[in-house]
C-alpha cells in the first residue's frame, strides 16, 4: 500500500420550580444584592506558589471551560459532566455514577479510551490499561468538583509532550489550592423517568460532597469526600431469535443487523453505592516552587439485577431457560487506590519544570455472577463465576522543563521532557460453587495476565521569528515493549510471545498573524498509538460474547493534518478549521463468531490497513449577543471517516470503502445562557450526533435497537441562583424533550436534577 498524507411527558414538579422560579425570581427587587454573591474566578496565571500550572506553549487548539461555566450552564452530577457541551467531544455516560463514562472525540467514536487522554495537574487520570468502554475509562473521581479552576481540551497529536494516545483529543483539569479556610457541602439529586417495553419505573440518584481546605503557613490542604447512591435504567436486554416455546410475553424486535432478535427482559438494573474520598497537600518549599501529594481511594459497590417479560402456562415470571439472563445479574465491589506526588517550579524566571509520579493500584476488583438460570420460575443457580482485576494497575513518570530564554512572554519557548509507564494486567476468572458468598473458587475458567511499558524522550521549540509568524517544531522518541503475558482458557494456557517497537513521531505548526485579531494556522503531527494490555491480553466472557486476545498486534501510526482560522473578538471568536487523519494499522474491535454458524460471539481486536478521517469544524462562542448578559455557544463537526485498506488482518475484505465504526458524520452542541444579574444564570443547551456504524463492513442498518448506534438530539436546561453569600441552588431537566436513543446500551431519558450548595 502507497500512503500519501493529507495536503493542505410529565416533568418532576420539583424540576419545573427549579427551572422556571428563579427567572421569576430575578425582577424581585428583594432579591439579594449583586455584592453579596459570591463570583468563582476564572483561569488565571500567577507567577506565584498559589497557582502552579504548566505554562508550555501548545500549537494545538485549546478549548476551556471554567469552574463558573460549569456552576451556571451544566447539570453536573459526576465531574466528567463538565464536557457536555464541549466541540468535538462526546461523554459516553450511561447513568450517573458510571464507571464507565469514556470520550469520543472528532475523529474516533466510543469504544475508544486509548485514543484520548485525561490529566488533572499533569497527573495521568487515563487508564490505558484497556482500549474499551469498561476497564478503560478514566478516573474522573479522583478529582473533586470543588477542586477545578478549569478545563482545558486540547485537540489533535500536534504537542510533542503528549503520547500518541493524544490522536483523539486532551483533556487538562486545572485544580486550585486553597489560600485560606474554605468549606463546602453539597447534596444532589436526579429523577429519571424511564419507560421502554414493560420496564417503567423512576431511577433516582442522592449524592452528597463535602469538602474542606486551608493554608497555614507554607502548608496547604484538601481533605474531600462524595457519597453517591445511584440507581440505574436497565443497561441491557435479553434478546432471542424467538421466545421460549410454552412462554408469553416479550416484544418481538430486530437487532441492529436486521435479523429477528425478540425483546425477553431487561437487565443489568444497577444499584450502586460509590464513595470517593481524596486527600491532597501541599508544601511550598520556596516561593516559587511546590511540592504536593494526592491519595485517591474509590470504594464502590454495584449490584445489578434482571426483569423478565416472560410468563409461563399459569401467568407467573419465569427465565424459561435463556442464559442471557445471566450477563445481567451480579455483584461487583471495587476498591481502588491512587497516589501521586508532584514537584513543580510556578514559572518564575527563565526556567520552568515539573516532575510527576503516579501509581494506581485495584486493590480489590471482584465481579460475581451466576452460572445460569432455571427453566422454570426466576430463579439463578447457586454456582457461578468470579471475574477478578485485584492486582491489576499501573505507575507513571513524567519530567519535563521549558527555557524562556526571553521571557515568560518572549519569541521562544524551548521544552523537553522524558516519560515512563508501566500497566499490569492480572484478569482471571473462577469457577465458583455460590457466587453469592464466595468463600472457595472450584477452579480457573479463563485467564488474562501481561504487561506492557514505555519510555520517551521529546523536545519542542516554539519560536517567534517575525512579529506575526510562529513556528514550533518538535519530536517525540517512544520505546514499547509488551511481556509476560498469559492466556488460560479451560485446560488450555498460552505463553504468550512478546513484542516490542520503537518509532519517532515528529510535530510542526506554522502560525500567522494575518490581521489584528486574525490568525492562520496550519498544523502537521505523526503519532504511534501502542496496543493496550487488555487489547492484547484480556479474555473474558459476558453472557454469549467472549473477548479474543490478539498478542501480535501492530501500534497505531496516525499523521495529522489541520488547517485552522480563528477570528477573535471583544468577547467572543469563530474558528473554522479542516481536518485530516490518516491512521495506518488502525486497531479496531469487532463482535463476530469465531466459526461460522456459531452462536457464540467473539470480540476480536485486529489491524485495519487504512483509516482516513477528513472533515470540518465550525465553533463560536459570544458574550452580550443582541442584549447584556446572554451568551451563546456551539460547534458544528463534519468527518467523513472511512476505511480505505484492509491489509492487516484481512479478516472483513467487504469492508474497503466503508465508514470506520463508531464515527458520526454530524455532531454539534449548542448553549446558550442569560444572565439577568450576576447571581442568576439560566441555560438551555443542545447535543446532537448522527447515526454511526459499529460494525467494519456497515451491516448494522437498524440502529434504533438495542446494541445499535442511533442518531440523537437531546436538549438541556439549567438554572443556577446564588440567592446568598454562601448558598446557591440550582438546576434543571436533561433530555427535555424525553428522546429514546440507543448507544449499544438505552441512554438515560428525561432525567430532572436539583443541588443545593454550601461554601464558606
Amino acid at each position: 500500500m502507497h500512503f500519501r498524507p493529507f495536503n493542505a411527558a410529565g416533568l418532576s414538579g420539583a424540576a419545573l420550580f427549579f427551572v422556571f422560579l428563579p427567572p421569576i425570581l430575578a425582577a424581585d427587587s428583594s432579591a439579594p444584592p449583586d455584592s453579596d454573591v459570591q463570583q468563582l474566578p476564572a483561569l488565571t496565571v500567577n507567577a506565584t506558589a498559589t497557582t502552579v500550572p504548566d505554562r508550555y506553549q501548545l500549537p494545538s487548539t485549546v478549548q476551556a471551560v471554567t469552574s463558573t461555566q460549569i456552576d451556571d450552564t451544566i447539570n453536573a452530577v459526576d465531574v466528567e459532566d463538565a464536557l457536555k457541551y464541549e466541540p468535538d467531544l462526546f461523554l459516553r455516560k450511561r447513568n450517573d455514577g458510571d464507571n464507565q463514562a469514556v470520550l469520543a472525540t472528532r475523529d474516533w467514536g466510543v469504544n475508544s479510551s486509548a485514543r484520548s487522554l485525561v490529566y488533572a495537574d499533569g497527573v495521568l487520570l487515563s487508564a490505558l490499561i484497556a482500549n474499551n468502554n469498561t476497564i478503560g475509562a478514566p478516573r474522573w473521581g479522583m478529582v473533586a468538583p470543588q477542586e477545578i479552576q478549569a478545563i482545558n481540551v486540547i485537540y489533535g497529536p500536534y504537542a510533542a509532550a503528549y503520547p500518541g494516545n493524544s490522536l483523539g483529543a486532551v483533556v487538562e483539569i486545572s485544580t486550585r489550592m486553597p489560600d485560606h479556610l474554605e468549606t463546602y457541602l453539597s447534596t444532589t439529586e436526579s429523577w429519571q423517568d424511564f419507560s421502554l417495553y414493560s420496564t417503567r419505573n423512576t431511577y433516582d440518584v442522592n449524592e452528597t460532597a463535602l469538602a474542606v481546605g486551608d493554608r497555614i503557613g507554607k502548608w496547604s490542604f484538601w481533605i474531600t469526600a462524595s457519597n453517591e447512591d445511584s440507581n440505574s435504567q436497565p443497561l441491557l436486554f435479553v434478546t432471542a431469535s424467538s421466545p421460549p416455546a410454552g412462554t408469553t410475553g416479550g416484544y418481538v424486535a430486530w437487532n441492529k443487523l436486521g435479523q429477528q432478535a425478540d425483546v425477553l427482559g431487561a437487565s443489568g438494573i444497577q444499584d450502586a453505592d460509590l464513595l470517593t474520598t481524596t486527600v491532597k497537600l501541599a508544601y511550598d518549599l520556596t516561593p516559587h516552587i511546590r511540592a504536593t501529594y494526592e491519595l485517591g481511594l474509590w470504594d464502590t459497590k454495584y449490584d445489578a439485577t434482571v426483569q423478565s417479560y416472560l410468563r409461563d402456562a399459569s401467568g407467573l415470571p419465569t427465565f424459561a431457560g435463556v442464559s442471557g439472563f445471566t450477563s445481567g445479574e451480579y455483584d461487583w465491589i471495587e476498591d481502588h487506590v491512587m497516589q501521586s506526588l508532584t514537584l513543580r517550579s510556578s514559572g518564575a524566571g527563565d526556567w520552568d519544570w515539573s516532575i510527576v509520579g503516579s501509581d494506581y493500584d485495584f486493590d480489590r476488583d471482584t465481579e460475581d455472577s451466576p452460572s445460569s438460570v432455571a427453566s422454570t420460575g426466576t430463579a439463578f443457580s447457586t454456582a457461578g463465576k468470579v471475574a477478578l482485576l485485584s492486582g491489576t494497575g499501573w505507575k507513571t513518570l513524567d519530567a519535563k522543563a521549558a527555557w524562556h530564554p526571553d521571557g515568560q512572554n518572549g519569541g521562544q519557548e524551548l521544552s523537553f521532557g522524558a516519560h515512563f509507564d508501566e500497566y499490569q494486567l492480572v484478569n482471571p476468572t473462577y469457577n465458583t460453587p455460590n457466587w453469592q458468598s464466595v468463600q472457595a473458587y472450584s477452579s480457573l475458567s479463563t485467564e488474562g495476565v501481561g504487561d506492557t511499558a514505555t519510555e520517551a524522550l521529546w523536545v519542542q521549540d516554539a519560536w517567534r521569528f517575525a512579529p506575526q509568524w510562529k513556528l514550533t517544531v518538535g519530536g517525540r522518541y517512544e520505546w514499547w515493549r509488551a511481556f509476560d503475558g498469559i492466556n488460560v482458557n479451560g485446560g488450555t494456557t498460552i505463553a504468550q510471545p512478546d513484542e516490542s517497537a520503537s518509532d519517532f513521531s515528529p510535530k510542526a505548526a506554522l502560525a500567522w498573524s494575518v490581521a489584528p485579531n486574525w490568525t492562520l494556522s496550519v498544523l502537521a503531527g505523526n503519532a504511534h498509538r501502542y496496543p493496550t494490555a487488555g487489547e492484547l491480553y484480556q479474555l473474558v466472557s459476558t453472557g454469549a460474547i467472549y473477548t479474543s486476545p490478539n498478542p501480535n498486534l501492530k501500534p497505531e501510526d496516525d499523521w495529522s493534518e489541520e488547517l485552522r482560522a480563528e477570528r477573535k473578538f471583544k468577547d467572543g471568536l469563530v474558528r473554522f478549521s479542516v481536518f485530516e487523519d490518516n491512521t495506518l494499522d488502525a486497531l479496531v474491535s469487532q463482535y463476530a463468531p469465531l466459526l461460522p454458524g456459531s452462536s457464540t460471539n467473539y470480540q476480536y481486536f485486529m489491524n485495519v490497513g487504512w483509516i482516513r478521517n477528513r472533515g470540518a469544524e465550525i465553533y463560536a462562542d459570544k458574550d452580550n449577543v443582541l442584549l447584556p448578559g446572554l451568551e451563546f455557544s456551539g460547534s458544528v463537526t463534519y468527518v467523513d471517516s472511512r476505511i480505505l485498506a484492509d491489509e492487516g488482518e484481512g479478516q472483513f475484505t467487504t469492508a474497503v470503502g466503508k465508514k470506520a465504526p463508531y464515527v458520526p458524520m454530524w455532531r454539534g452542541t449548542l448553549a446558550v445562557t442569560y444572565r439577568p444579574t450576576l447571581h442568576l444564570a439560566w441555560t438551555v443547551a443542545g447535543r446532537y450526533e448522527g447515526q454511526m456504524y459499529s460494525t467494519v463492513d456497515n451491516t448494522d442498518v437498524n440502529p434504533n435497537a438495542f446494541g445499535g448506534f442511533d442518531e440523537f438530539f437531546v436538549l438541556d436546561t439549567h438554572v443556577n441562583w446564588n440567592f446568598s453569600r454562601h448558598w446557591a441552588l440550582s438546576g434543571g431537566v436533561d433530555n427535555l424533550l424525553n428522546r429514546k436513543y440507543f448507544l449499544y446500551h438505552p441512554f438515560p431519558q428525561r432525567t430532572a436534577m436539583t443541588e443545593l450548595k454550601f461554601t464558606y
